[in-house]
């Protein structure tokens, strides 16, 4: 039997980052977040980019101009949620006072208590609340300042 060529030595891989240590809190819910209820940024012609967006990319509105992408959830995959995706005027306040032209809306089960978790670990909590048919809402700023939505879908709690 011939011998086989020796293999070329595969280069090696770039490091992955470390990832944070998960923090052992016990008396803290295990899932704070429990996904992407939304993505939402800033445009100079709205109308203009979400056209493009539908055009090239087929992000198609409903019947009353929002864009609503469906999935099942992964423990019952009978239930159907929504994120939301959408384009704002640059000149928008709503995500105020974060200089950032984009801000994401995460789910969570429980927004009351997470916010009082977050306010006591230090973190920058709007004191603004909104309650809507279509759930909760809450703010907290990330060290870099940007804006995040915190929403509590109705029926979470």
């Amino acid at each position: 039997k011939p011998a086989k060529p020796d293999k070329p030595a595969k280069p090696d891989k770039p490091a992955k980052p470390d990832r944070p240590a998960k923090p052992d809190r016990p008396d803290k819910p295990a899932k704070r977040v429990t996904g992407i209820g939304g993505v939402f940024f800033k445009s100079k012609n709205p109308e203009k980019l979400k056209q493009w967006y539908y055009e090239h990319l087929g992000v198609t509105p409903d019947e009353d101009g929002f864009v609503m992408f469906p999935w099942r959830e992964h423990d019952d995959p009978d239930e159907v949620g929504f994120t939301a995706w959408e384009v704002f005027p640059a000149n928008t306040k709503y995500f105020d006072p974060s200089g950032a032209p984009f801000m994401v809306n995460y789910r969570v089960a429980d927004l009351d208590t997470l916010l009082a978790q977050l306010r006591e670990e230090g973190v920058k909590v709007d004191d603004q609340r909104e309650d809507a048919e279509y759930g909760r809402f809450g703010w907290v700023y990330d060290p870099e300042g940007n804006k995040i939505e915190l929403w509590e879908p109705p029926g979470e709690e």
